[in-house]
């Protein structure tokens, strides 16, 4: 068996950091053009370049996304781009067009060619197809079991490279082809700008009675009709391995660098750890634990195991647990740290380093930039010494545990 890629997101420059640091094999991110994702920051050419060389000096590739689906008016700009991508040391680019991978084996050649999840690749025939026209890799559609994809795997080219996603957040489209936003705020999804009305409150109202709504509920909170759970398949590496997938990728370029790290973290352990002894494996709870430090939705795991029940009727927020409160530039007993959220003296601190396992020490004194001693950290982004009982590692974040409401 071979080991399988950690695929991490990154929706700006510092989140690509947090994937590198925390253990990701190749980190996918987006241009200012034919990304996914136009909320998020994105990099401009000169980010670009800076990415690229800050991934390869360490070991890390770059796949750019190029998965809209471009109108004509857009074509003409799309040979820069992609040729100024393989001058910058992209490594591969993610495609969901069959026109934009021909103008990219021509203006790019040297970039590998991986086709998006928004292809919607469900059979082994049309994986080979793609294989054919020079697709080295195909991120296979999320409605897919483990049995299709293990089926698919033993049918296609050995030398096509398999993708998946096995953590993050999912909505109720075919392989993420959406037109709700289209239709109801002219905020096209196939183009990265969805405004996710899936996650909105519904109600209904009778013709004759205009002006009084109903809700359509199950709790007196409503009900989300198209609410979609996150993917979590944390538990499930040794199913994933032997179906033969190539990456395992973490959904999540729109969200934070701290989210990157945790769940970066968690599946590069949870790889490393099946792959000492693949016939004994048990995940380490810790790792678990881990991917409920983050902000999420309730989990489930897709449609690896068949159409397990994939909305949340009953809420549309987050679970959150931890509050990340500080970033450490200087480790140390004495560390010095950026603050992020309020925290207090006296605070029990989970503290993740990169690359490791994460533990808990105790804030025993703060001092700020004048070197005055204060009993807490109320500043966003103010610079702080830290000390601790226990020594943090430069790169490390700090969480701190909410307390449940009574």
């Amino acid at each position: 068996m071979k080991k399988p890629e950690i695929l991490s997101p990154a929706g700006d420059f510092e989140c690509l950091e947090s994937a590198v640091k925390f253990g990701a094999d190749a980190v996918f991110l987006a241009g200012k053009q034919f990304g996914m994702r136009t909320a998020s920051a994105n990099f401009d050419n000169e980010q670009l370049k800076k990415a690229c060389d800050y991934a390869h000096k360490n070991d890390v590739k770059i796949h750019l996304t190029c998965n809209t689906l471009p109108r004509e008016y857009e074509l003409d700009t799309l040979p820069g781009f992609l040729s100024f991508a393989q001058s910058a040391g992209v490594d591969a680019f993610i495609i969901a067009d069959v026109g934009v991978m021909e103008l990219a084996k021509k203006y790019a050649p040297e970039v590998k060619l991986h086709v998006s999840t928004q292809a919607g690749v469900t059979n082994h025939l049309t994986a080979t197809a793609l294989y054919n026209m020079g697709a080295s890799r195909v991120v296979l559609a999320r409605e897919l079991s483990f049995e299709e994809i293990t089926e698919l795997r033993a049918k296609t080219p050995k030398e096509l490279e398999i993708e998946t996603f096995v953590h993050g957040a999912m909505c109720v489209s075919f392989s993420g082809r959406c037109l709700i936003s289209s239709y109801m705020t002219g905020r096209d999804a196939n183009r990265g700008d969805c405004a996710q009305p899936c996650r909105w409150k519904y109600h209904l109202f009778e013709e004759n009675r205009e002006g009084q709504f109903f809700p359509v509920e199950e709790t007196d909170k409503g009900t989300f009709l198209y609410n979609s759970r996150d993917l979590c398949m944390i538990e499930h590496i040794p199913e994933l391995v032997k179906a033969g997938i190539t990456s395992f990728k973490i959904e999540g370029r729109a969200k934070s660098s701290y989210y990157t790290a945790v769940t970066t973290n968690a599946y590069r352990h949870a790889v490393d750890e099946y792959f000492k002894n693949p016939e004994n494996f048990k995940l380490p709870e810790w790792i678990k634990e881990e991917t409920e430090k983050i902000s999420h939705r309730e989990y489930n795991t897709g449609f690896y195991f068949g159409n397990e029940p994939g909305q949340v009727t009953d809420n549309g927020g987050y679970i959150r647990k931890y509050d990340v409160v500080a970033f450490c530039e200087k480790g140390g007993k004495t560390a010095g740290i950026t603050q992020r959220n309020k925290f207090y003296k006296g605070d029990i601190l989970d503290i993740l380093p990169p690359g490791g396992i994460p533990f808990n020490t105790k804030c025993l004194k703060l001092e700020n930039e004048n070197g005055e001693e204060v009993e807490s950290a109320p500043h966003a982004m103010e610079k702080l010494k830290l000390t601790a009982d226990k020594e943090i590692p430069a790169g490390s974040v700090l969480r701190v545990k909410r307390q449940e409401k009574i």
